[in-house]
């Protein structure tokens, strides 16, 4: 069994009204925990009216969780927000032991989940423009060095040769990331003519599993937050000899950091040169709702907001009895309830997607027709 290192997970709250919220937020930084190698031993959640600028959720609360840390043999600190460099500094000098930030969490795992050259180069790109303008922060004992009379000390130095390998380090890997843009440009300019889905979803709705069922494929799949992070895309039958190809997309999450989307941008590209969305949701996800909106936000972000849209609510067989809301289905009407596990609502769905798919086919003919019809007539005006 994986060793987990013991951690505490620390949350504000600024507005009871939205309570439940942070303590569903905080949940998920559970979930991300253990997917990093943390055991969250134990959770605080803070109400405030307002952010204390020096140490986020104030000096008492800091030494509340100190007390916690010694007693517990606590070895991190998981914030489920982010902290300024004077915030770092003091909590830090307060709970002497490793303090993580929500982003950097996030980034921890898809570093560790990253096994493509692409992926690979993505995250660690997000990582080193989430690290630059934390620098400072890195050198507290050199900046504390004062250097003579207009010179700089040794920690401004060492800051300065630090941003600038950094600075040259994401240049070099923008530069690999322009050829492989160029060689994901060439693949779908191959694949224009073809029926294209991508799967998106909240991490963990099952569109790796729905995309094996769907193809009959073997993609990795796993119960953890970015189990995968590089793109697959299969080939569907859906009947009546139409095809597609379905790619799966990274998962998304409530605030998804903006180093990681624009990372991904290249990756993400997939979505919106598609020519439908299957959105996978975790039916069975009390959040379900929530989790639908954070993607929603994400494809706003992408500009893929405004693409046809097909709901998929998966892992039915989890629901033990349970009725999905009518609210939410309502609320979707283009969706299809199924289960990638046992199959449930499968040949519903293709059928769905088969009949889409001959619509678009139907209406880039009549497109292409009316196209031609006045090509002629401008050539006999000619």
């Amino acid at each position: 069994m994986e060793n987990l290192t013991p951690a505490i997970l620390a949350g504000i709250n600024l507005d009871r009204r939205c309570c439940e919220k942070d303590h569903a937020s905080l949940d998920e930084l559970g979930l991300l925990a253990e997917t990093a190698g943390f055991e969250a031993k134990l959770k605080v959640l803070q109400h405030r009216e307002r952010i204390d600028p020096a140490w986020y959720m104030g000096v008492g609360q800091a030494r509340q969780i100190r007390h916690l840390v010694t007693e517990n043999g606590i070895q991190a600190v998981i914030f489920d927000f982010e902290l300024s460099p004077v915030q770092l500094r003091n909590l830090e000098e307060i709970l002497k032991v490793r303090i993580i930030s929500r982003t950097e969490l996030i980034l921890e795992i898809f570093a560790k989940r990253a096994h493509t050259k692409e992926a690979k180069l993505q995250v660690e790109l997000a990582t080193l423009n989430y690290a630059l303008p934390r620098l400072r922060h890195m050198w507290p004992h050199l900046n504390r060095i004062v250097g003579g009379n207009r010179t700089r000390g040794p920690g401004e130095k060492q800051l300065e040769m630090d941003r600038r390998r950094l600075a040259a380090r994401i240049g070099k890997i923008k530069k690999d990331l322009v050829s492989v843009r160029k060689h994901r440009v060439e693949i779908r300019k191959r694949r224009q003519y073809m029926n294209r889905i991508a799967l998106v979803g909240y991490t963990n709705a099952g569109k790796s599993s729905l995309l094996n069922t769907l193809a009959h494929a073997t993609l990795y799949t796993e119960s953890k937050l970015f189990a995968t992070l590089d793109p697959a895309t299969r080939e569907v039958w859906l009947g009546d000899g139409v095809k597609a190809l379905a790619t799966d997309t990274v998962g998304f999450i409530r605030r998804l950091p903006h180093t990681l989307v624009a990372s991904f941008r290249s990756t993400l590209e997939e979505v919106r040169d598609s020519d439908l969305l299957l959105h996978v949701v975790d039916v069975s996800s009390p959040d379900a709702g929530e989790q639908i909106e954070a993607v929603q936000e994400v494809l706003r972000e992408i500009e893929a907001h405004t693409m046809p849209v097909f709901y998929v609510f998966n892992k039915a067989d989890l629901l033990n009895g349970r009725h999905v809301k009518l609210s939410l289905l309502r609320k979707y009407e283009n969706h299809a309830l199924v289960s990638a596990k046992t199959g449930e609502g499968i040949d519903w769905l293709k059928a769905s997607l088969r009949e889409f798919f001959l619509e678009l086919s139907m209406n880039r003919q009549r497109q292409r027709d009316e196209e031609h019809a006045h090509a002629a007539v401008v050539s006999l005006k000619d």
